[in-house]
């Protein structure tokens, strides 16, 4: 009698980069190289030299495109992560679901415009293309678990939560091209829709409505320069040129890898190690921002991009106590009941990767998701949501007012719930 042959091994799946800077190398390139089944097909970013650091730094023989239609069109792929610039995101998107591209990952945010969001949407509709957010902090064991009290019921019904950003490495925003509101949509919007995220998750019964924002430049600027400036001797304006290099506490060596040189800058004009202070900059270096929900819950989020530290601060109120938690210490909440002793709920410990293990459980997801598999990953309602919430705060701040997030879109549309 014959038998026939069960296979029983994984599909290799084909995955291509667009944008090879720190994020689309340092985290999805190298945890995917990582990843059993996968080949890392393809590379694709304007910069040929910036392609051939990424090359090396990867290892493999992943194709270069310095155009990325060519790459989407000549490469056959199961699927894509953008990392380009934020402002780019958009037509990135719709490019790769026009070019048959089933599974799409930009990393956040989904667009820097509620509009930019409407035409993904769009795209997604005639294309029948799936496209999912890296807001990998969902993949955060300690705010997982918060997820999982809050849907319990644990602390009651949710009424107010706030977190406290202190973001030492945001200062390094002012040196790249984040620090330019045309290209990133504001800092509201480019570090501020993680937050966002994550607390249109927690309230999965709210949907945001209303605004209103605080922020400024009051460190990060040319008369707050942290030494003494000589007269002739002028600061900058890179890192790697300025004169002050040596007794600057800011200094950076950002300028000065295989993706970031002068060899790639010769190339694009592009230095990753601008003066923070006297860079040319429309965005802030701390701010807070207030959201309402239509389910009569409030937020608040603070971010401030000048600390020595580095920590995201948790305070969650129901009407049946309160939690604390610090991403910096992701192994326990205290749980605080309104009637009753304070208990500390102990988080299993992340895994090793970036952003406390979140990256590594991303990718893992994309990848079953490629494979046809369950597959938790955040969507187009999730990146339309948490951008309409950093760019209505972008618009307060700016304008000084309140603003009704019905002035960008209206979040009730069914066809946003994809």
């Amino acid at each position: 009698m014959t038998t026939a042959t069960i296979e029983t091994s994984t599909p290799t799946v084909r995955v291509g980069i667009i944008g090879v800077g720190g994020r689309g190398v340092g985290c999805f390139g190298k945890l995917l190289k990582e990843h059993t089944g996968v080949q890392l097909t393809a590379l694709a970013d304007p910069n040929m030299p910036r392609l051939e650091g990424a090359r090396e730094t990867l290892g493999g023989s992943a194709d270069l495109y310095t155009d990325v239609n060519a790459m989407l069109h000549e490469t056959k792929l199961d699927g894509v992560v953008i990392t380009t610039p934020d402002f780019t995101h958009a037509d990135t998107v719709i490019a790769a679901l026009r070019a048959g591209i089933k599974h799409v990952l930009v990393d956040k945010p989904l667009a820097t415009t509620t509009q930019g969001c409407l035409e993904v949407v769009k795209a997604m509709e005639e294309t029948g293309g799936q496209v999912a957010i890296g807001f990998n902090l969902r993949h955060a064991p300690l705010l997982a678990r918060i997820k999982d009290i809050l849907s319990n019921g644990d602390i009651g019904k949710l009424m107010l939560a706030e977190n406290r950003e202190f973001y030492n490495g945001g200062r390094t925003y002012m040196a790249r091209w984040n620090r330019k509101y045309a290209w990133s949509g504001g800092l509201w919007i480019h570090k501020g829709s993680h937050d966002f995220d994550i607390f249109n998750w927690w309230n999965e019964d709210g949907i945001p409505t209303r605004v209103f924002a605080s922020a400024g430049l009051n460190a990060l600027r040319p008369d707050e320069i942290p030494f003494d400036v000589e007269e002739g001797k002028p600061v900058g304006p890179t890192c790697s040129e300025c004169a002050y290099y040596d007794i600057c506490p800011d200094r950076s060596d950002m300028g000065k890898s295989n993706l970031f040189n002068e060899s790639t800058a010769a190339k694009d004009g592009y230095h990753k190690d601008l003066c923070i202070y006297t860079s040319d900059k429309d965005v802030h270096d701390n701010g807070i921002a207030t959201v309402e929900y239509d389910n009569n819950v409030r937020i608040s989020h603070m971010e401030c991009f000048v600390s020595n530290f580095d920590d995201r601060s948790y305070t969650i109120v129901g009407d049946r106590g309160v939690l604390e938690a610090h991403l910096k210490d992701p192994t326990k909440v205290l749980f605080r009941p309104r009637w009753g002793e304070d208990k500390v709920i102990d988080v299993p410990q992340p895994r090793e990767g970036g952003h406390g293990g979140a990256d590594p459980s991303l990718v893992d997801n994309l990848v079953q998701a490629m494979r046809g598999e369950n597959a938790k990953l955040s969507g187009v309602r999730d990146g339309i949501r948490a951008v309409a919430v950093g760019q209505a705060a972008e618009i307060s701040w700016r304008e000084n007012r309140a603003v009704d997030i019905s002035e960008l879109v209206d979040l009730h549309d069914p066809r946003l719930n994809i």
